[in-house]
């Protein structure tokens, strides 16, 4: 049976362009040897470890349990490599598991097959020594396992995480083209949401869409772990999962929720539609009650006094909306910034940086982000109070 306590490398998968983030969020776990990669961060832990990063993470998309590290020059040694791995002790035998597999430059061409290899290693095993085999397929409702394979050096990995974590269970009601979980979180940890937020900053989301900001906003806001939301992961179909020590966690993770937040989070939208979507996310979320909603323009959106965090994810035009029309659209934000905003941080999620020239400000910051296969930009504006010299675009 699998020992839920012994220690092996963890690696945390992320977006290219997110490790900043997910590194700063395991350091805040206490995690305090971990390695950021191109897109991942690597730890040190347990499969009791790995429960609590699913809990957790925020910008993190898998939560990967190293097995094995070997050489593998072609595919009947991988075949060999993966057969000699104990898998009783991690697959239940009346079970099911799932294999994924990332391949470059190796003897292999084909993803699937060297997926296949590994299915057909593991059910081998079993079958010689039991008479019978745990079911494969492409379900997550079983064990996970994820092959990672470069040139002639491998790495197997048990997937602890299952669905990826982007998919945290409240946004049953996406609207036109929402921002990834993942992806929002990593843009309110970009702005320093957290601190303003311990602060009693506000939080106002413009042009909101389902509401993935806002509730990612919450979220953080009341210490909320985004895992509670998740039905399943895949390290409970593990040998010698405890299903008490998960009830802990999750015990531990609802006593550090904060019942009140000190600043306002606002969310509109000039389509009812995408508000009463908002709404039912937020609901499903368990932050309904933190995020005050409301359909008008984006320009009359209320800005309360005080510090805080005013984000907005506008069209750009490559999948919605039509450029010339956006170009109003981002000059109007511009406006909204130097008229409503000053005291605040402003920020544009935006893959169109000619539209953004649009705005007309000086931008303090720019972050690169990959939203799917576009490259995008987060924009920081230091809105001042009152008049300021040299507000032209760089």
């Amino acid at each position: 049976m699998t020992k839920f306590s012994d220690t092996a490398p963890i690696l945390v998968t992320c977006p290219r362009d997110m490790p900043e983030y997910l590194h700063g969020e395991l350091t805040g776990l206490g995690f305090s040897q971990a390695t950021p990669l191109d897109a991942g961060v690597e730890v040190r832990g347990s499969l009791n470890d790995c429960m609590r990063l699913n809990l957790w993470v925020r910008t993190g998309h898998r939560v990967l349990f190293e097995l094995k590290r070997f050489r593998a020059f072609d595919a009947d040694e991988l075949y060999r490599e993966v057969k000699a791995i104990p898998w009783e002790a991690y697959i239940p035998a009346d079970g099911y598991f799932r294999v994924d597999a990332s391949i470059r430059d190796t003897t292999v061409n084909d993803a699937r097959f060297a997926g296949l290899r590994v299915k057909d290693a593991v059910a081998d095993r079993f079958t010689e020594r039991t008479g019978s085999r745990p079911d494969s397929g492409p379900e997550t409702s079983g064990v996970c396992l994820f092959l990672h394979w470069r040139e002639n050096r491998a790495t197997l990995y048990l997937d602890t995480t299952g669905e990826p974590l982007p998919r945290r269970g409240y946004r049953k009601r996406p609207h036109k083209a929402p921002m990834q979980e993942t992806l929002a979180a990593a843009c309110i940890l970009a702005a320093n949401w957290p601190e303003l937020a311990r602060q009693g900053g506000h939080f106002i989301a413009p042009m909101c869409g389902s509401g993935t900001l806002a509730i990612e906003a919450a979220l953080m806001a009341m210490n909320g772990a985004p895992g509670l939301l998740r039905d399943d992961f895949a390290f409970t179909h593990v040998v010698g999962y405890d299903p008490d020590a998960w009830d802990d966690l999750l015990g531990a993770a609802e006593d550090a929720e904060v019942p009140e937040i000190k600043g306002r989070i606002i969310a509109t939208d000039h389509d009812p539609a995408a508000i009463e979507a908002a709404r039912d996310n937020a609901r499903l979320a368990g932050v309904g009650d933190f995020i005050e909603f409301a359909v008008c323009d984006f320009t009359r959106t209320e800005v309360p006094e005080g510090p805080g965090v005013v984000m907005l994810n506008p069209e750009y035009g490559k999948r919605l909306g039509d450029q010339a029309e956006l170009k109003a659209v981002y000059r109007a934000i511009g406006d909204f910034f130097k008229q409503r905003c000053g005291g605040k941080s402003g920020f544009i999620f935006t893959g169109n940086m000619d539209l953004a020239k649009c705005v007309g400000l000086r931008t303090k910051r720019r972050r690169v982000f990959w939203n799917a296969k576009i490259e995008c930009r987060l924009l920081e504006y230091e809105l001042y109070a009152g008049t300021r010299k040299g507000d032209g675009q760089d």
